[in-house]
């Protein structure tokens, strides 16, 4: 960055002031200062002395007098120091001036409770808005249905906030000595002309939480309401530049804030000629709705960009500076982007190459509209011939104009148009002075900078017929909302069509859904869509689309893998088959033919008792249901033959158990049906299952694991039944070993995302299930087993273990946690120690954290706990650590290779593997010290 001085030529000695068509004067609230005269439309003459071509010289604008203190009114009212109502409230427009009302609402006067104990205790906010991240930094918006029924201005209570950290605390007295970084201007309003301009500015994450619900971005969770419109007021950028005359060369405008950010103020830049451009509208603004800037928004004064992200509009405004580069602002680089959809989050984080890029960088805004009514949960009850009228917004970015506003009543199949109303050209046929707007003058200004208005009548019965409302707009340079979501890590410029979902209840009337709320809210088609296992990128809500796009993802082959050895021939029979049902040489059928894995034992990932149990069987669904591609190849390699006959039906799943008292058998399934849920996480819940009595064990020892499988469910005549793929996996029970008459399950969903559309198959079975639904369980299944008082059967060998290091991840805490009850819980060991590493991305999601720090309370001397967290949101008071599992903290948070040491991992394969291979290298033994559950 290269100082201004090297690039300003000699100073223009005036800047030419427009003139005015008429002044006028304010009767509501006037001053002395207020200025006088009649207010006049605009005239049609073409001799208006405001034409470009006029010889006349510029007529004066009435002076701005601001009141003293120029002070933002929120802190006034909350210094309650006699201060005028009146100062407290917008300043209305004349009633002549046939322009839009501004919000008459009293600013807020009091500290919320939410911002107690933060660095922002000072500044009074409303309660009403919508916190996106936590207590702080404050960033929020309104509820959309308060923010759509203010009409077209927003007041500044419900204006949406974008904050990267503590607000600049300045007093009256820093006010009035605040100035702004930049070569010979003293006072921009007695320098320049002063303007009130009506703008809309959006948050580039506008909508982002529907990006998030498909997977997490790097961003927060703003919902449709990241919007607001006022009129600012203050001095054209263009001018200034023009006062200025940059020198060839400087080709950026680069903006600094006064802000204490980690990395330094936030900062950015716009293209000089851009900048000098009077039609991108550009402003340093001062006011805001006819009152002072308040602190959240930038006082006292700050940058206003029309038509590009809100990320351009630097508030605090405390240098500007011309460039022959663009910014140098950290902020400028690390965020505002839209990268392309295959890079994800953590490789976003990891390549940092992706944020210098100049092709990914946002400016304009894109064309984009959402519903406001009706309202997300709206009850609509009527008769079929009564009106309804749909309503919502719609802004482009640039300057562009909003063209056409488009609505679907059948999924967009066909399209209807809309009712469109903009407001912002009222402001095109008058023009006046005021003493603090200055002049407020649209009468030769054809960009539009502000939102639009549409509306849509249909009938209640139109409605009543109707899956949804979808809506979409086009911009005049015929730029239309997609169909399709483009994800991006950053999560911004969330634009696909906006869609309302329409519940028909059974008393006839009608629930609406919107895709989602904001923050934390719950609530919204798209998460529903995806605790259901469907796709929430391509929602259908019809019955019968439903069925057909059901039907057709079946229609889809899956890949047809050979698991035959060519030159086999060998007929094997029945009898043959069963003296392979040993643990020495076990055999086993898939469909229909035989398999000798032997050889095989010491290798398979799950450990050799998950082929034994099957030894002698058919073993076609266990297989099928839980292997890939690549294992049904790799399984050719011991195809020694077919088997004469089938086994088919012989093997039904039993009723009892050989063991009484226990609900588990190894080799048998056994239904078991659903009889709660309860959620614990934003993607994990606990699945309770009923056993065959309530006094029945489940026969599950310390360390082992169950088998669980179920069909996936399909739509069939207009329901979800349980006939599509099997799937299986094993699982550890989250309920306790002494527990009888029920299994708890601790599952995390892995919902579909772009780069797994089809999401984790099990536990997407997982959450289909309603109460009363079956799953089967068999077992139990594993290669270690905690004894007890210190000892372990690892694979067959009881062995002396002091020290259990353990590493997991997300709902891999499970395997985890039943060890450590079994160390813990054992009054007769008090000796043995552990040492738990837990990985997660957010704080929320730590599984089991209450009963985990209740141990390590309890046991300080025996139990080491320590936390790491890979996602972006880190608590303030975190005192745990950060980032993916490495060799320094398996070196520092776990015990060292010993003769009576193991270490135990239960995570993602990826993690697993990576922390084995880390393992070895430090000297454990692969297979009887590195436990893989």
């Amino acid at each position: 960055m290269q100082h201004i001085r090297k690039f300003v030529s000699k100073r223009k000695s005036s800047i030419a002031k427009k003139p005015v068509v008429e002044e006028v004067s304010e009767d509501h609230e006037s001053s002395s200062n207020d200025s006088k005269g009649p207010l006049s439309p605009l005239p049609s003459s073409s001799s208006d002395a405001r034409s470009s071509g006029s010889e006349e010289p510029p007529l004066p604008s009435t002076a701005t007098n601001l009141p003293e203190p120029f002070y933002p009114a929120t802190l006034q009212a909350l210094e309650a120091n006699g201060v005028p109502e009146a100062s407290l409230r917008p300043r209305v427009l004349p009633d002549a001036f046939k322009a839009p009302a501004i919000p008459r609402d009293q600013v807020s006067s009091t500290i919320d409770a939410q911002d107690k104990g933060t660095p922002d205790e000072w500044v009074p906010r409303d309660p009403r808005m919508v916190r996106l991240t936590g207590k702080h930094p404050f960033n929020a918006e309104a509820k959309l249905t308060d923010l759509y029924s203010q009409g077209f201005f927003t007041s500044t209570n419900l204006f949406f906030v974008r904050n990267h950290g503590a607000v600049p605390k300045v007093d009256a007295q820093m006010a009035r000595d605040w100035k702004v970084e930049i070569s010979g201007i003293d006072d921009f309003r007695k320098t320049f002309e002063v303007v009130t301009v009506p703008i809309t500015l959006v948050c580039a994450g506008n909508r982002r939480k529907e990006q998030n619900v498909v997977q997490k971005s790097l961003g927060f969770s703003w919902g449709a309401a990241g919007i607001s419109t006022a009129l600012f007021t203050g001095v054209r950028l263009a001018d200034v530049l023009d006062f200025i005359q940059p020198k060839r060369g400087a080709k950026h405008v680069v903006f600094e804030g006064g802000d204490s950010l980690p990395n330094g103020p936030y900062g950015t830049s716009q293209l000089t000629s851009w900048a000098r451009d009077p039609r991108k509208g550009m402003m340093l603004a001062w006011g805001m709705n006819g009152l002072p800037l308040e602190p959240d928004h930038g006082f006292p004064i700050r940058l206003v960009v029309p038509g590009q992200i809100g990320g351009r509009s630097v508030k605090w405004l405390k240098k500007i500076e011309l460039s022959a580069i663009e910014s140098q602002h950290h902020l400028h680089f690390h965020d505002n982007k839209v990268l392309p959809m295959p890079v994800g989050p953590d490789q976003a984080r990891a390549e940092k190459s992706w944020w210098y890029d100049p092709r990914y960088i946002i400016r304009d805004l894109n064309v984009n509209s959402a519903v406001a009514c009706p309202d997300h949960d709206e009850i609509l009850k009527g008769n079929v011939q009564d009106m309804y009228t749909l309503r919502g917004y719609a802004y482009g970015g640039g300057g562009r104009r909003i063209t056409r506003v488009e609505i679907s009543l059948d999924e967009g199949t066909t399209w209807e148009l809309a009712e469109i109303q903009y407001p912002e050209d009222q402001f095109r046929d008058f023009a006046f002075d005021d003493a603090i707007y200055g002049k407020v003058d649209l009468t030769d200004n054809d960009q539009c900078f502000c939102w639009s208005f549409w509306s849509f009548q249909v009938t209640v019965g139109r409605l009543g017929e109707s899956p949804a409302i979808v809506v979409r707009a086009m911009d005049e340079s015929l730029a239309l909302q997609p169909r399709d979501m483009y994800w991006n890590a950053t999560g911004m410029m969330n634009n696909w069509w906006f869609r309302v979902c329409i519940h028909h209840l059974d008393d006839g009337s009608m629930r609406f859904e919107h895709p989602t709320m904001a923050g934390t809210q719950p609530g919204g088609w798209m998460q529903r869509l995806k605790d259901q296992g469907r796709d929430p990128t391509k929602p259908v809500f019809g019955v019968s689309a439903l069925n057909e796009t059901v039907q057709n993802e079946d229609a889809v082959e899956q890949e047809v893998v050979s698991m035959i050895k060519p030159g086999v021939t060998r007929k094997i029979t029945k009898e043959e088959l069963a003296e392979h049902t040993g643990t020495d040489n076990p055999w086993f059928v898939v469909k229909g033919e035989v398999y000798d894995a032997t050889e095989y034992l010491a290798e398979h990932p799950g450990g050799p008792q998950s082929i034994t149990l099957v030894a002698g069987e058919d073993a076609t669904d266990d297989f099928m249901a839980i292997h890939s591609a690549d294992a049904r190849r790799k399984l050719a390699e011991f195809h020694i033959g077919t088997l004469v006959g089938s086994l088919v039906g012989e093997d039904q799943p039993t009723e009892s158990s050989d063991k009484p008292g226990v609900f588990l058998h190894p080799k048998k399934w056994k239904p078991s049906p659903l009889v709660s849920v309860k959620e614990v996480s934003k993607d994990s819940k606990i699945f309770r299952f009923a056993l065959e009595g309530d006094d029945q064990a489940l026969g599950l020892p310390t360390g082992q694991h169950v088998y669980v499988r179920l069909k996936r469910k399909v739509a069939k005549s207009g329901k979800k039944v349980s006939e599509g793929e099997l799937v299986q996996r094993a699982y550890t029970p989250l309920s306790r070993q002494h527990e009888k008459g029920f299994i708890d399950m601790l599952v995390k969903i892995y919902y579909p995302t772009p780069d797994f559309p089809t999401g984790g198959k099990m536990t997407l079975g997982f959450a289909e299930l309603e109460e009363g639904d079956a799953v089967e369980l068999k077992g139990p299944i594993g290669h270690f087993t905690w004894q007890g008082d210190g000892k372990a059967l690892i694979h067959g060998t009881t062995t002396v273990v002091r020290e259990v290091g353990m590493v997991c991840a997300g709902s891999g805490i499970t395997p985890i946690l039943q060890v450590l009850r079994g160390i813990f819980e054992d009054p007769s060991d008090t000796t043995t120690k552990a040492w738990v590493l837990d990985i997660n991305r957010d704080f929320d999601d730590i599984l089991c954290r209450e009963e985990l720090d209740s141990l390590a309370t309890r046991y300080p001397s025996r139990l080491s706990l320590r936390y790491s967290l890979t996602g972006k949101n880190i608590p303030g008071d975190w005192s745990h650590s950060v980032g993916r599992v490495n060799v320094d903290m398996l070196t520092t948070h776990l015990p060292g290779p010993s003769k009576e040491g193991v270490v135990c991992l239960c995570g993602p394969p990826p993690m697993e593997q990576s922390v084995k291979d880390s393992l070895i290298a430090m000297g454990w033994h692969p297979t009887s010290q590195i436990i893989i559950f």
